[in-house]
């Protein structure tokens, strides 16, 4: 059986936890780790201020090296552009053993039409 895109990021949904704009806000005032897996370009035009950026594609790739990875058991807020990458990276994170990672429902795009504050600048983007 082939599964489409869309079925994927549900399966994946079912295996992890979302949380929305205001809990994702709380959590990163208390430290969370905030990782942006969206691509460079579109980190660079805007992400949130406390986020580095690891891209969906590499981010189980770098789980060993990024400083943002190191701890399994830290906290991890993943977003991406409208939530769907960010529950993929969510599950194989979980996969991969990091006992606590969330995925803010609704992405970057989501965030700001919330009106939550951004940043616009040039961050390392970790590979």
């Amino acid at each position: 059986m082939y599964l489409t895109p869309q079925q994927m990021v549900a399966e994946a949904r079912a295996h992890i936890k979302e949380i929305d704009f205001a809990t994702a806000a709380l959590h990163i005032k208390a430290g969370s780790i905030v990782i942006d897996v969206r691509e460079p370009f579109e980190f660079e035009a805007a992400h949130l201020a406390e986020a580095v950026c690891i891209p969906r594609g590499v981010i189980e790739f770098k789980t060993l090296d990024h400083p943002a990875l190191a701890d399994k058991n830290a906290e991890i807020l993943l977003y991406c552009k409208s939530g769907g990458r960010s529950v993929l990276a969510a599950f194989n994170l979980q996969r991969m053993g990091y006992s606590c990672v969330l995925s803010m429902t609704g992405g970057f795009d989501g965030w700001v039409s919330h009106h939550q504050s951004i940043a616009k600048d040039n961050t390392d983007f970790g590979g």
